[in-house]
């Protein structure tokens, strides 16, 4: 009992900074909407119903897939103490090598599909690797070096790949369809909607709950064991925490710079695996903006796997019920941008208050124990 209460314990905190920063953002944004002439209820009332339907939940769902990858692997690299701004390029260079790699194979499904994650992750690992050996052998920050990682593959890598192995016709003239290679059937997760539907009604509306889900709860369950249960992961932590007691103590920090490094653009690879996954091409035009989005995520979410997940609804939430704002016209969707920057502010805050109460906590609790311990 002991143990469940203290694991209960440690989810309330880790979830209650970003429930605070919520908390305090709707209030902050209440206030913009009355000054900008809206009924802040009516507002959330429009985005809350329209976020009870299950097709809106399911694309909740979908877009806090992604997110939440993200968030997992720029927290790899706040756990070491680096920030790792190269998210965004490294997933979309990974999703363009996977996608073209998944068209040109035929394999039986469970091998086709492990090969795409296989290749995701690796060019992942791979490209933010290189900014882990530019650290410890030339001392470039790493978020220089990411920035230009990034500028490099979306400006330079990815247009490149896009030309050398699309699909469907040339990049100019009347082409309507420009990507990769689709990728055969037995290289897509199957969508989880049978798995809903047994315990709702019919998900209507071509509406397709991603199967990339399955491997996203896998990346917060690994990282939450590895990092946060296991001597490796108490390693990392030290290194980041102090690399000169780490090293004193036996911690190669170096080393443990280019694994944190490599490890985050691992789970980086899979950020862009719902896109293709779901349609089976890297398109000419790919989902953006993710990796910045993740870091936000993490920060919010304390680098915790359950604050992260937390975070990463709370963002889908608002960038899906965005749009029936302005549907009804009750407020305008740019609302929702003022929130999503509010919750980070908010979020500074709400760690302090968390954190102080964390604390007094583990001194009740040590009072406790050398009050038992006394008598």
């Amino acid at each position: 009992m002991t143990r469940i209460a203290s694991v209960l314990r440690r989810i309330k905190t880790d979830a209650a900074a970003p429930v605070m920063a919520l908390v305090f953002a709707v209030a902050a944004s209440s206030v913009v909407l009355l000054v900008a002439g809206s009924n802040p209820i009516q507002a959330y009332s429009d985005m809350l119903k329209h976020a009870s339907k299950l097709e809106t939940m399911i694309d909740i769902l979908n877009r806090a897939t992604p997110l939440f990858i993200a968030g997992i692997a720029a927290a790899i690299g706040f756990r070491m103490n680096l920030f790792n701004i190269g998210v965004e390029g490294q997933y979309l260079l990974a999703a363009l090598v996977a996608a073209h790699v998944g068209g040109l194979v035929h394999l039986p499904a469970p091998l086709h599909i492990a090969l795409i994650l296989l290749v995701a992750m690796s060019v992942g690992a791979a490209y933010s690797g290189v900014a882990g050996v530019l650290k410890v052998t030339k001392g470039v920050h790493e978020v220089i070096s990411t920035i230009m990682l990034n500028a490099i593959a979306t400006s330079g890598l990815i247009v490149a790949g896009l030309q050398a192995w699309q699909a469907g016709g040339g990049l100019g003239g009347n082409v309507t369809r420009v990507g990769t290679t689709p990728i055969d059937e037995s290289g897509r997760l199957p969508n989880l909607n049978g798995f809903v539907e047994i315990f709702t009604r019919d998900i209507g509306r071509d509406r397709e709950l991603t199967g990339v889900l399955v491997v996203a709860i896998a990346v917060g369950v690994a990282y939450h064991v590895i990092v946060g249960r296991s001597r490796f992961g108490f390693d990392l932590r030290a290194s980041g925490a102090n690399p000169f007691a780490a090293h004193v103590g036996g911690i190669p920090p170096k080393r443990m710079i280019v694994t944190a490094m490599v490890l985050s653009g691992a789970v980086a690879g899979l950020v862009g695996m719902t896109e293709i996954m779901d349609g089976g091409v890297f398109p000419a035009n790919p989902i953006q903006g993710l990796g910045f989005a993740g870091i936000a995520v993490a920060l919010l979410g304390r680098n915790s796997a359950i604050g992260a997940l937390v975070a990463a609804l709370i963002f889908a939430f608002l960038d899906i019920s965005s749009g029936i704002l302005q549907n009804t016209g009750s407020a305008s969707r740019e609302i929702v941008q003022i929130m999503q920057g509010l919750i980070i502010l908010a979020a500074v805050v709400a760690y302090q208050v968390t954190e102080r109460a964390r604390a007094r906590e583990e001194a009740k609790a040590a009072a406790t124990a050398l009050a038992a311990v006394a008598s």
